[in-house]
Parts: C-alpha cells; structure tokens; sequence
C-alpha cells in the first residue's frame, strides 16, 4: 500500500525539521548565529487520469485527473540572515556589525572565511584575531605599548601609542557583502566560506555601498527567536504524529485485507 511509503517521507522530512529547529535552538546565545528553516517539496505523482484525456467517443474529456503523490522532501534549509540584536559589551575589541557586511577571517589553509562575530583579540603579536587565534582581515596590528584603542564607525583602528598626545592609525577594517548570502558555505565556529552559489566576496569599507557600520564594544546576539521556534517544534511534532497514525491506519487496513476468508 502506497500510503505507508508516502507517511514515512513526511515523517523522515519531519525528523529533519526538529534537526534543523534544535540546532537553532541550541544556537540562541552563539554570538553573530543565523538561524536556518527547513523548505519541502512535494515528491514525483503517479497519473491514474490525466486531466483533458478522453472519456467517451463522443469526444468528452476529463476537466480534471486523478494523481497521486509520492509524499514529500526536505528541498533545503536556507539561513535566515536577518539582523540580530546587538547587545553592549564594554569590550574595546568585540566589534558588531549593524548592516550587511561581515567581517573577513583568514584560515589556517589560506582560505578566507566570512563571519557575524566581532569578538576579536589581540594575539602575542599584537595581531587582531579571533577566537579561534586566526587573523582578521585585512590585517591590523595593535603594539605593547597601545592604550586607548578604538574602532571607528567606519572601521578605522586608532590607538595611543607609549606616551603620545595623539592616536595612531594602526589600520582599517573592511566589510564583506555577496550577491546571494543565503549560498554561503557554513564550515562551523560561526564562520561561512563563498560557494558558487553565493558569488565572490566584494569588499568594501564600514558606512559605505550599504555595507553597514561597525559598532565598538558590541556584539550580534543570535537572530534565534525562541518562541517561534517552539511553536515550530509542536508543529512539527504533530505533523510527526499525524504521519505515523498514517502509517497506522494504513497497516489496520491491511490486516483487515489478510484476515478476510
């Protein structure tokens, strides 16, 4: 019976659901996370009577068919790359963005990933990293000596250095945009990578070409809303529940068939 082969798609489609919605959900205080829903798609339908088919001989058609469908499919889980709440730190190297941009990060195996958090640090050279101790880019320096340092809406990185009157410009960060950001390549520790599907980075300075301003001593919370996302948990729980009775009844109906004399 082709019932239970279509509710077990609608129940495997669900289980990626609650997947997708528990990452979300386990994600709602990672600094700068976007979260992710999941798109279905209804699967191929058997043509039992094609709709304009013939009827009679005397020429009549079908104004509607009967088919069937295969169930359904998890299609994608695209992000969702709204802006996040930005919340105070008091930090003077934890940079938020309030626009499009996102902060570039240079990997390990010479790759360039893309991210939301500004919680950066200084390593024991005094270059400007993140977390994870890799470099942000473009790179800035920020000596022994410095004191005062601060970052500009624009991006630019200023310090006092030993016992100058004055700040140094010890460099100038930039923001990165992409045609489709949805497309990028999530490779985890809160950093994306571009794909084909993204396009090429386009660089750019901080209030400019829509690129967004940073924000000294801030940071991007999660764009996680946790009421939403348990109600979406329920939904998909009963939808779960809903395909397995399928499947139930299904499976009654076939013992009622093998139990007739």
């Amino acid at each position: 019976m082709k019932a239970l082969y279509i509710a077990s798609t609608g129940m495997a489609a669900q289980e990626r659901n609650v997947e997708v919605i528990s990452n979300n959900i386990a994600n709602m205080r990672t600094t700068g996370y976007k979260k992710q829903r999941v798109d279905f798609q209804d699967l191929l339908y058997q043509q039992y009577l094609r709709a304009g088919s013939q009827t009679s001989d005397t020429g009549s058609v079908a104004p509607i068919g009967i088919e069937v469908g295969s169930g359904v499919r998890a299609a994608a889980t695209p992000r969702v790359m709204s802006q996040g709440t930005v919340t105070q730190t008091e930090k003077e190297l934890d940079v938020a963005v309030d626009g499009e941009g996102m902060f570039g990060i240079q990997l390990p195996d010479g790759r360039t990933a893309y991210t939301r958090d500004g919680s950066f640090e200084r390593n024991g050279d005094g270059l400007l990293v993140n977390s994870s101790g890799y470099q942000v880019q473009p790179g800035v320096t920020i000596p022994e000596n410095a004191t005062n340092v601060s970052i500009s809406s624009d991006g630019i990185v200023q310090a006092y250095i030993g016992t100058a009157t004055t700040p140094t410009q010890l460099g100038q960060l930039q923001l990165y945009r992409f045609v489709n950001k949805e497309g990028l390549q999530s490779i985890g520790d809160n950093n994306f990578v571009e794909s084909a599907a993204s396009g090429a980075a386009q660089a750019g300075v901080p209030n400019t070409d829509g690129a967004g301003k940073v924000m000294q001593g801030y940071l991007e919370e999660a764009n996680v809303n946790p009421v939403t996302e348990i109600a979406d948990l329920i939904a998909a729980q009963r939808a779960y529940e809903m395909n397995s009775r399928v499947i139930q009844g299904a499976d009654e109906m076939l013992s009622s068939v093998s139990q007739m004399r």
